[in-house]
């Protein structure tokens, strides 16, 4: 077996390839793209026994017996090593980190010693690690739409919270007028109104018409004469000056968040559809508190490799759901899981808040974990882990959703009160 250490960086790669006594047989700076890889199948077809001592060879026989670990799982690189056959393990950079002072303790580093800390990792401990996982080429290109997507999401939150520091500063009727920002017609409004005083001189006949641009088609009248009273209504204000260059900047935060949302709907668009094609897709929407976009996002962080997660357990511990514990002498306290996939653990609870109304059996468990004494939080931690059970147990055998299946204790505790 060969074992590679792979320390990339943003323009070239340094590797290193040891045999399985642990003897280096390589170091190397390949650059990034076609060139370095090609490079790298080469020498490590150079490096490959084919049983016979001390003779090369030109191919790797097979290419299962070359393990790679490299600090990502994305990427054209890694695709490349994947399609190669090769086993390629994505590494924690904490892990690393950690594996790197168990042989020294002086601070140094270098690229090129972070390859053989990773080609000695894969050697010795890669039973510890998880190789990336062979999903399918639909599953992955959902993973890029639903990433994109919430990521907009994200971004839309940011220019959201941008623009209303903005207005407190010297705009409070525009707050009044519009509880929610990103709403369009708060935007459509601040487009042609972007401070105090061109508020205050906009007619409620400009208003309807910017309403109706913006795509309102009821209570159009209603609305327009709400917007007029709060932005005509006496307010504390700033300088004309100063006033017009917060209204500068209000006119850009608007225009910003505006391409955001039309982005945004037409990833959503794009993401149904990619989303709609995959095989699981009416499993997991079949499942409570999770629709088109949360199930699509949960899809793209679990992936589809069926043998990527060997029990439910794994599965838990991989979303970031299951509790971890923190024992020394008499001490031990249970605490929820900080280094996690953030992107999942965000679907996750947004599924187990959705899913309080959906399932009764979801709710009951809910309300059986506050009644024990824990926090909102955690008990909707604690409903999203069995959730992910659930679904775990479900793409497993290839069944939808059925709640008494699911919650068979609480619909017995139910039967009987009844």
């Amino acid at each position: 077996m060969l074992f590679i250490g792979d320390d990339w960086a943003e323009a070239h790669h340094d590797i290193e390839i040891q045999d399985e006594a642990g003897r280096r047989l390589v170091r190397r700076r390949l650059p990034e793209g076609m060139a370095g890889i090609a490079v790298l199948h080469e020498l490590i077809g150079q490096h490959a026994s084919d049983g016979v001592e001390g003779e090369d060879v030109d191919e790797v026989d097979d290419p299962g017996q070359v393990v790679v670990g490299i600090e990502t799982d994305r990427g054209p690189w890694v695709a490349a090593l994947l399609a190669a056959g090769y086993q390629v393990y994505a590494i924690n950079p904490m892990s690393v980190a950690r594996y790197r002072q168990r042989h020294t303790t002086s601070g140094a580093k270098s690229d090129p010693g972070d390859a053989k800390v990773l080609a000695d990792l894969v050697r010795t401990d890669r039973q510890h690690h998880r190789p990336i996982a062979g999903d399918s080429q639909l599953a992955g290109a959902v993973k890029v739409l639903a990433r994109a997507h919430q990521g907009l999401c994200w971004m839309r939150g940011r220019q959201v919270n941008m623009l209303r520091s903005t207005l407190r500063e010297f705009y409070p009727g525009a707050l009044e007028a519009f509880g929610e920002l990103a709403h369009l017609d708060a935007l459509a409004v601040l487009e042609v109104a972007p401070t105090p005083a061109r508020g205050r001189g906009l007619s409620r006949a400009k208003i309807a018409s910017a309403l109706r641009r913006a795509g309102r088609q009821r209570n159009i009248e209603a609305r327009a004469e709400q917007i007029q009273t709060a932005l005509r209504r006496p307010q504390l204000e700033q300088p004309p000056i100063i006033a017009e260059a917060f209204g500068a900047t209000v006119s850009a935060y608007v225009a910003l968040l505006a391409g955001s949302i039309s982005q945004i709907q037409a990833l959503e668009g794009q993401l149904e559809t990619c989303f709609g094609q995959h095989p699981a897709a009416e499993i997991l929407l079949s499942q409570p508190g999770l629709g088109t976009i949360l199930g699509a996002r949960v899809l793209a962080e679990f992936g589809d490799d069926p043998h990527r997660y060997a029990s439910p357990k794994a599965r838990k511990n991989y979303a970031g759901t299951a509790p971890i514990t923190r024992a020394s002498g008499t001490r031990r306290v249970v605490l929820a899981r900080v280094a996690t996939n953030k992107r999942l653990r965000d679907a996750l609870h947004l599924q187990a808040f959705a899913a309080l109304n959906s399932s009764p059996g979801a709710r009951a468990y809910y309300d059986a974990r506050r009644a024990d004494g824990h926090t909102h939080h955690q008990a909707l931690r604690a409903v999203s882990n069995r959730l992910v059970g659930i679904l775990h147990g479900c793409l497993r055998h290839g069944l939808l959703y059925h709640e008494p299946t699911a919650w068979p204790h609480h619909q017995q505790r139910d039967q009987a009160a009844a």
